[in-house]
């Protein structure tokens, strides 16, 4: 059941199924070989700069919401925010 909710976390981002499948193999993997780390860790890269890219160009559609708008998608992004620091510092340190 924990790889069907996987998949369906997934699927719900958008990922092609053949990036879904690489990913649950690589989680199942008691090892995994230094390329495949290498090819996720610029998959996420790229990830990370569309996602920043996606962020910025927010900045002008937040300035024309209300307050009441804005505290409620910014409360969303705090959220994940936090989580995503943590896990960047977790990685990286």
């Amino acid at each position: 059941m924990n790889d069907l909710k996987f998949i369906e976390e997934w699927k719900s981002l958008h990922f092609p199924l053949d990036e879904i499948k690489r990913k649950l193999e690589m989680k199942k993997a008691k090892y995994i070989r230094e390329s495949e780390v290498e090819k996720h860790v610029s998959a996420v890269t790229q990830q990370m700069k569309q996602l920043n890219s996606d962020l910025f160009d927010l900045i002008p559609i937040l300035e024309t919401m209300d307050e009441q708008q804005k505290e409620k998608l910014t409360r969303n992004l705090n959220l994940l925010r936090t989580a995503l620091l943590n896990s960047l510092l977790h990685v990286t340190s």
